[in-house]
């Protein structure tokens, strides 16, 4: 089951507290980025976080759930509606997070093409 626009709107809207969160599509679902590193998604209307030491000390309860067949079990955040809460759990998992993955060669191009941003940030938060 592919996630709701809506719920995403949600999430960001929750999430508008924190600089530098965008999203991907990925087949029905929404991968989260912060300043360029992925800290979680939204599948399947439900709100995952990658289990980091930080993440996993906030959510001690936090149920491990996968966010599709055969991928590795992340977080899942239920304090959706406390703003402040997301903030601290986004800011205290950025540094324990791997910076983003080098683009291949000819992507520049053909993000280009596209239409999108080269350097997988947002475009004009340069």
């Amino acid at each position: 089951m592919a996630s709701s626009k809506e719920y995403l709107e949600f999430v960001l809207e929750q999430l508008s507290g924190v600089e530098g969160i965008f999203h991907r599509a990925m087949m029905g679902e929404y991968v989260l980025y912060c300043q360029g590193k992925i800290f979680g998604g939204v599948y399947d209307d439900r709100f995952l976080v990658k289990p980091t030491p930080s993440a996993r000390r906030m959510m001690p309860e936090a149920p491990m759930e996968l966010p599709y067949q055969g991928t590795k079990e992340m977080l899942l955040v239920d304090r959706i509606e406390d703003r402040d809460f997301l903030t601290e759990l986004i800011a205290a998992m950025l540094p324990e997070l791997p910076g983003p993955k080098p683009r291949k060669q000819g992507c520049k191009k053909e993000c280009e093409r596209r239409n999108e941003n080269p350097g997988g940030h947002e475009k004009g938060s340069d």
